[in-house]
């Protein structure tokens, strides 16, 4: 009988915590991370403040948790969104748009949140090693188009996708679009002849162009 209990008030507790990372995502994705308080978190679960003390230390103790949990997750949905093209270009368009999705869905903008707020050093690090995992999802997209540098290039991709996230409006319909028509064919736009570093005409279209 005490084993069942034990058991009963882990189950308790563990749903108890998933309660606070929800309503914590929530208040994120409402005000950013100066809306993620205690007293906030109390009145979302119908818990005391002193309970939520119980779960978790402090404001930092969870942003790193939901880093843990949620970078990871983006990470592998983004992946997944990846898998299906068949082309280079078609997957990178995946990279970009799968992200923006999620950018715009009520239980992914704690991330957008958290990447905006003001971190522990923890924190920061979690977002780093996130953010490398999800560029090296593209690394292998860009070489196999014939980028000398392609680890630069991602970088700079993810630096528009970064952008169309933050951008006045949000990322609708028309920032996405903008986004992956910049990631695929650059600012001259698709269809349009760029000139290499060297003076040389690039077709956009053709792998080697500059996509990012």
């Amino acid at each position: 009988m005490p084993r069942i209990q034990a058991a009963s008030v882990a189950e308790h507790r563990r749903m108890q915590r998933a309660a606070l990372l929800d309503a914590a995502r929530s208040l994120l994705a409402e005000g950013g991370v100066a809306a993620l308080t205690f007293p906030a978190l109390a009145e979302r679960t119908g818990l005391a403040r002193s309970s939520v003390y119980e779960y978790f230390g402090s404001r930092a103790a969870v942003v790193e948790e939901l880093c843990a949990v949620d970078f990871p997750r983006w990470a592998a949905e983004v992946e997944a969104a990846m898998a299906a093209p068949r082309t280079p270009a078609a997957r990178i368009e995946a990279y970009v748009r799968q992200q923006l999705t999620l950018a715009a869905d009520r239980h992914h903008r704690a991330v957008v949140a958290i990447s905006a707020g003001e971190l522990s050093e923890t924190a920061r690090e979690r977002i780093r090693a996130a953010h490398t995992e999800l560029m090296e999802l593209v690394v292998g997209v860009l070489r196999e188009l014939g980028h000398a540098e392609p680890r630069v290039t991602a970088l700079l991709l993810q630096g528009v996708v970064d952008a169309a996230v933050r951008s006045a409006d949000g990322p609708a319909d028309g920032v996405v679009d903008a986004a992956v028509r910049l990631a695929l064919h650059g600012v001259a736009g698709p269809g349009a002849t760029a000139v290499a570093g060297d003076g040389h005409a690039v077709d956009r279209q053709q792998p080697g162009g500059p996509t990012a």
